[in-house]
């Protein structure tokens, strides 16, 4: 899993713990490791939402100002379905 560049020093601090994608299908799972600098993401929660799911509040959450913000970053491609992917940082651990 790929993060956009500003938002991987706040992820290895702890500061965001979520992230929404917009892809054809899930491409993680939970309990995969994601290699990120030092170490890992580790999905903890994998949810499929509504594109209206996505409110201001959870796009901070991700690390985006807003929405808009947000859904510029999450969509690639073709993919229609949103997920919302939970996860915890681990340092050392790939």
């Amino acid at each position: 899993m790929v993060f956009a560049k500003q938002l991987r020093e706040r992820i290895v601090q702890g500061e965001i713990t979520c992230t929404v994608r917009i892809w054809r299908s899930a491409r993680v799972k939970v309990g995969g490791r994601y290699g990120l600098g030092a170490g890992c993401v580790q999905v903890t929660s994998l949810k499929e939402i509504a594109l209206s799911d996505i409110t201001p509040e959870l796009a901070r959450r991700s690390g985006f100002a807003g929405v808009v913000d947000l859904l510029k970053t999450a969509k690639h491609g073709s993919g229609e379905r949103v997920f919302l992917i939970e996860f915890d940082y681990h340092r050392g651990q790939g």
